[in-house]
């Protein structure tokens, strides 16, 4: 299969779609995922189409605050590794260009900035305003 950049929100669809469905049954992160999303699944992949079109293909269909959710969950940097390797393999399979290459260092920048701020929350013992 020729690989060709991100372009379009079908796009987008596939890579979170397949993405989720590999976190989904990593042996990790899944149950965290699983445990959290139990039957609100649709709802959260809508939300992850509409964040993925907003960052990559300027279409501000996203309206909403990522962290927080993240804020009060017991996660270490092996999460977000793992999250990350699922994250640029998944990308990294389908596509390839620009967008692709956005999408893995937006990823990247984001596991950093969440697993900065959850570490940060943590050693304050306090929770942060939403």
């Amino acid at each position: 299969m020729e690989k060709k950049d991100i372009t379009s929100l079908e796009e987008i669809r596939l890579l979170v779609d397949t993405f989720y469905g590999r976190v989904r049954l990593d042996g990790l992160i899944g149950p965290i995922f699983n445990r959290l999303l139990d039957g609100r699944w649709e709802e959260h992949l809508k939300k992850m189409y509409a964040f993925w079109e907003t960052l990559l293909l300027d279409e501000h269909t996203y309206f909403g605050s990522p962290f927080p959710p993240h804020a009060a969950m017991s996660l270490t940097p092996t999460h977000f590794e793992t999250w990350l390797g699922l994250w640029r393999r998944t990308v990294y399979e389908f596509f390839e260009g620009e967008k692709a290459d956005e999408a893995v260092l937006r990823g990247e920048k984001m596991a950093t900035m969440f697993l900065s701020k959850i570490e940060y929350f943590n050693n304050l013992q306090s929770k942060p305003l939403t």
